[in-house]
């Protein structure tokens, strides 16, 4: 048994890997200040800390001992960085600063990042390789991928290991349906549901990386006992991909079109370096999971 802290252990993805960690009987220990978190999503096994990342003093009392930490926490999407970057940046910056910091002083094993593939941005060649150059287009995927930088900095400055999973579109249980956090199938479902037509940003050709949460979470504890400690990003996503057209025909109804912005056109994944360093392949198909969504918001 190992004792674990989780950042944003209230929130969508860090809930779940919060309950796997329980699972197999691990100590866990939940550092969320709620602010896109929800209570109904801890779980209670675990030692829920409200607390903001931003107050380091405040978080590094509770690294005291333990062996990893699995930093979910963020401001997530695209669109609300950029109406709001200072916020932003004080949350998915500083905050991760401080979390490396107090992991550091606190002598942690390891610290599993959760990065984002968003640090991509708009790239010429496809797959997305972790090769590839940054170039993100939101302040959300500059600070994520600043985030990474801090990551590998501590691992060569004070030897602390780390490791950056870079995440491409989650969804699954408890995903966010409606508002700032919300993703396209989340919002998809969360209209259909409301019997209001699917709102699709630009042409709908798009085209999209689409992750299982519990992939995902396993991908996370792979990392975790790996041998991998560099700082090093490795992409975390299914190998296909979906344009929001295709999305919407499988929610069904019916849809309108809304102006573009300024976003990638696409982002597939490449996850050949995940399955050679972590052994670790998705198992879910988006296409085999909408159905069983569609049943659980009874649409």
């Amino acid at each position: 048994m190992a004792k674990i802290l989780v950042t944003g252990g209230a929130g969508f993805i860090g809930s779940n890997l919060v309950d796997a960690l329980i699972e197999r009987g691990d100590e866990v220990i939940i550092l969320d200040n709620l602010s896109t978190g929800k209570r109904e999503n801890l779980n209670g096994q675990a030692t829920f800390v409200e607390a903001d990342l931003r107050d380091l003093e405040k978080i590094k009392p509770h690294f005291a001992g333990v062996d990893y930490v699995f930093h979910e926490a963020a401001l997530a999407r695209v669109q609300p960085s950029i109406e709001d970057p200072v916020t932003y940046n004080d949350t998915n910056v500083n905050g991760t600063l401080n979390v490396l910091v107090a992991a550091k002083d606190a002598g942690v094993k390891k610290v599993i990042y959760a990065a984002s593939s968003s640090a991509y941005g708009d790239q010429k060649k496809m797959p997305l390789t972790e090769d590839l150059p940054a170039n993100p287009l939101s302040p959300y995927g500059l600070q994520k991928y600043i985030g990474e930088e801090y990551c590998r900095l501590f691992s060569c400055v004070y030897k602390l290991p780390t490791v950056c999973l870079r995440y491409f579109n989650v969804y699954g249980p408890r995903m966010v349906l409606e508002g700032a956090y919300a993703s396209v199938i989340g919002i998809f479902g969360h209209l259909r549901q409301q019997g209001k037509p699917l709102t699709i940003v630009g042409d709908g050709e798009q085209l999209r990386t689409y992750t299982y949460v519990k992939d995902i979470v396993r991908a996370n504890l792979l990392a975790a006992a790996s041998d991998i400690s560099d700082g090093r990003a490795i992409n975390a996503g299914q190998s296909s991909e979906y344009s929001v057209n295709q999305i919407a025909a499988l929610i069904g109804g019916p849809t309108v079109n809304i102006p573009p912005r300024l976003e990638p056109r696409r982002n597939l994944c490449d996850n050949s370096l995940a399955k050679t360093l972590l052994g670790w392949e998705p198992e879910m198909e988006l296409d085999r999971w909408i159905p069983e969504y569609k049943k659980q918001l009874k649409i």
